[in-house]
């Protein structure tokens, strides 16, 4: 198995003149190079700080964090961690520094002391990539919220890097616009082949990932495909995490005497399921 990260014991603790907090708490996991993860988990699970550990921002207390194989204790390499690991942000006003939308983009390849005609190709490539290329020359502050996280993810692909981690990415959008980043993700992940690793407490954004692990007080409590994850409903509910609502139906109709399978996840197999059960009534 080729793996992109690999989290080996890691602890991260918040220190203070009078109080230790331990955000993340003896962790170990490997993300696949590939693959798409989501990691869920309440206000004040870990999970952020978690995401700010994969990318080498924040340094381990103990255990170790390794991207291709390179230790982010390492300071020697921390530039080449950050070529191979993206991160995008909640708020995208935060990672938006032109006043242009291609000059925006060309900002970290410029960075990378990348040619002129290199800068170009991979600007437009970005762009194209995340749907944003007819907006090239637009200004990043008339652009709607969804646009404008786009834009940013646009910014970090433009680096080419290998793994993409998004800490609550579409916490601040609204419904159509938190669709429109999922959706290109998921097409970043097959038709690029990005690593993706979405933090998010939205259980809907969890439903067509490949692995979904479940934060709660600094420790990952549950890790499996969806499908596993979201039949655990009481699990779920216990660490304050909704569940998407074709479970949340499923699961209160299994309550309620009736056998039907609580194996599915999209409107269609869910409504053939409680179509299915009503047949053998």
């Amino acid at each position: 198995m080729d793996n992109i990260i690999e989290v080996k014991n890691a602890v991260y603790e918040y220190v203070d003149e009078e109080t230790t907090h331990r955000a993340v708490d003896n962790v170990s996991f490997n993300i696949e190079r590939g693959s798409f993860t989501v990691i869920l988990g309440h206000n004040g699970s870990g999970k952020s700080t978690l995401a700010k550990l994969l990318n080498g921002l924040f340094k381990p207390t103990d255990g170790d964090v390794l991207v291709d194989g390179i230790n982010t204790r390492d300071e020697d390499t921390e530039i080449e961690v950050k070529r191979k690991v993206g991160m995008v942000f909640q708020n995208p006003d935060n990672q938006l520094v032109a006043s242009i939308v291609e000059e925006d983009v060309a900002f970290g390849p410029e960075n990378l002391g990348l040619e002129p005609k290199v800068i170009r190709e991979r600007v437009d490539d970005a762009l194209k990539s995340v749907g944003m290329y007819d907006f090239r020359e637009s200004t990043p502050h008339r652009l709607s919220g969804g646009q404008k996280q786009r834009v940013a993810i646009a910014g970090i692909i433009a680096m080419q890097p290998e793994c993409l981690i998004l800490d609550e990415p579409t916490a601040m959008l609204d419904p159509v616009g938190r669709k429109e980043i999922i959706e290109t993700l998921h097409k970043l992940n097959k038709e690029k082949n990005i690593t993706v690793v979405l933090i998010t407490h939205y259980m809907e954004e969890a439903e067509n990932a490949d692995r979904v692990m479940v934060m709660n007080d600094g420790v990952i409590i549950d890790d499996n495909t969806p499908k596993e994850i979201f039949k655990n409903v009481s699990l779920l509910k216990s660490v304050g995490l909704s569940v998407p609502q074709t479970t949340e139906l499923l699961y209160t109709l299994k309550q309620e005497g009736f056998d039907i399978s609580t194996d599915v996840l999209s409107i269609k197999e869910t409504a053939q399921a409680i179509a299915k059960s009503l047949e053998e009534k």
